[in-house]
């Protein structure tokens, strides 16, 4: 019996059944509970997507699927229902991303650090540029989706974790307190981030992004000025144009294509595989990039791992600057490597002259 082998006909006749059991009925007879992340919405109606796709396998596989065979969620029933055409809509909306928390946080600070009400007409504006914003995919917005009311109360959030705040704190999220700490520790350039996210956000740059990248679970971490900045980032550092150009200006110069941290040269270890490969590194932080044309002299020359070693964790170190740690490294080894070698020395010594007594 192969999951998700269904067809719009057999879930049709699923839908009739419910319909004909009465839905605590149909839920019972089949051993399932309520839908909690996504539901069917079919001509006015919503269906538990995942006892419905479970049961649609009866019609075409013999059995319905035993709800611990598979998840009602994103890689399971709502896109097997998805993919025949039907409508399937989230319980709940999403976690606030990064960025999100980014612009709310900020409407807070120029608001004294207080919460607004779902009627201010800035809360408003937020709850609009919010809906615009490419982090969440439809299917996962309910209609409910960052309106006023979601929009007020995360304010709330922010506002009552702020450390003068006196009062019992409303509900949130661990984001919540590490955007409002950045926002603390480093205003000004977290007031361009928020500025940078709204500017590509009303133009339409950051919606024309593209969404291919690997979504790392370390992105949130390694960049705080959140998910979509990083995306811009990384999209410049992949634009094979900009990278070609670079990499011609280094060797017109005479230059190498060697890492210009640690010094590694593909070609030189991999041979004619290695021939003309390195990473390009927007040096650029995230806070300051902003729609301007991106220069040769923003880009650095770097292998794999030391770009991941950027990227892993903010404060981003530039190419320099991670150039003179691991230099640093080198010598300490070296100095402690010496040290051991002497020790030995002196108590081979000390062996031999006991010996020699």
């Amino acid at each position: 019996m192969r999951r998700g082998a269904i067809t719009r006909e057999s879930v049709l006749k699923a839908v009739v059944e419910h319909d004909e059991l009465g839905r605590e009925a149909f839920l019972s007879k089949y051993g399932f509970g309520e839908a909690r992340s996504y539901v069917l919405a079919y001509e006015g109606r919503e269906y538990d997507s995942k006892a419905i796709a479970g049961v649609a396998h009866k019609w075409t596989q013999g059995r319905a699927l035993a709800p611990g065979e598979f998840s009602g969620g994103k890689d399971h029933a709502a896109a097997w229902l998805k993919r025949l055409g039907f409508q399937v809509k989230a319980v709940k909306n999403p976690d606030w991303a990064r960025d999100e928390v980014i612009l709310a946080c900020h409407l807070v600070m120029t608001n004294g650090w207080k919460g607004l009400d779902a009627q201010d007409s800035r809360v408003i504006e937020l709850s609009a540029l919010l809906q615009l914003l490419p982090i969440h995919a439809d299917a996962d917005r309910n209609e409910k989706f960052r309106n006023p009311n979601g929009v007020a109360r995360k304010t709330f959030d922010i506002a009552t974790r702020h450390p003068d705040y006196r009062g019992k704190p409303t509900n949130g999220g661990a984001v919540d307190v590490e955007v409002l700490h950045e926002f603390l520790a480093r205003p000004d350039q977290m007031t361009e981030v928020a500025r940078l996210i709204r500017e590509g956000t009303t133009t339409g740059e950051l919606q024309a992004l593209p969404q291919t990248d690997e979504e790392d679970p370390d992105d949130d971490f390694g960049a705080p000025e959140g998910r979509l900045l990083l995306r811009r980032h990384r999209a410049r550092e992949r634009n094979k144009g900009l990278r070609k150009k670079k990499i011609d200006s280094v060797l017109r110069k005479g230059g190498s294509l060697a890492c210009e941290v640690c010094g590694f040269d593909f070609e030189e270890v991999y041979g004619e595989r290695g021939v003309g490969y390195v990473e390009c590194h927007h040096v650029v932080p995230l806070h300051e990039a902003g729609e301007g044309t991106t220069k040769l002299s923003d880009l650095a020359l770097i292998c794999a791992n030391c770009h991941r070693m950027i990227h892993r964790r903010a404060p981003w170190p530039t190419p320099a600057e991670l150039r003179t740690s691991i230099e640093h490294r080198r010598s300490m080894r070296s100095h402690t490597s010496a040290g051991i070698v002497q020790q030995r020395g002196k108590s081979a010594a000390r062996a031999v002259a006991r010996e020699d007594q």
